[in-house]
């Protein structure tokens, strides 16, 4: 179980890099890789496409990334189970203490007897 837990940690930092990778190779309004191929018309040599593969890309690696952290979560989320042959430790219950003596009694021993007269 930590070898898959493992491998799906690898996959998940992998596919954050990945996607810090393309976010930061896009320019927010619009330009990114396709205005340094491109200049001015985007048309030119498919510049196009390469906004929409780097679109497509970072909603598959958002998916991607999510759907693993959802699988890592399920898969370690279950109970472990005992194997066959141990015993699960059991706790002992505290023991049970005896009641505090009554007020009544207390003051009646520590008080001297007085005499009678």
């Amino acid at each position: 179980m930590d070898t898959i837990f493992t491998l799906l940690m690898v996959l998940i930092m992998v596919a954050s890099v990945l996607l810090v990778i393309i976010v930061m190779a896009q320019n927010p309004k619009g330009g990114g890789l396709s205005s340094t191929f491109g200049g001015a018309s985007s048309a030119q040599f498919g510049v196009q496409r390469t906004n929409d593969f780097m679109e497509k890309a970072t909603w598959t690696l958002g998916g991607t990334i999510i759907v693993l952290i959802l699988l890592s979560v399920v898969i370690t989320g279950k109970p472990s189970q005992v194997a066959p042959g141990q015993q699960p430790v059991k706790k002992e219950a505290p023991a049970k203490q005896s009641a505090p003596a009554s007020s009544k009694t207390a003051t009646q021993a520590q008080a001297p007897a007085t005499p009678a007269k």
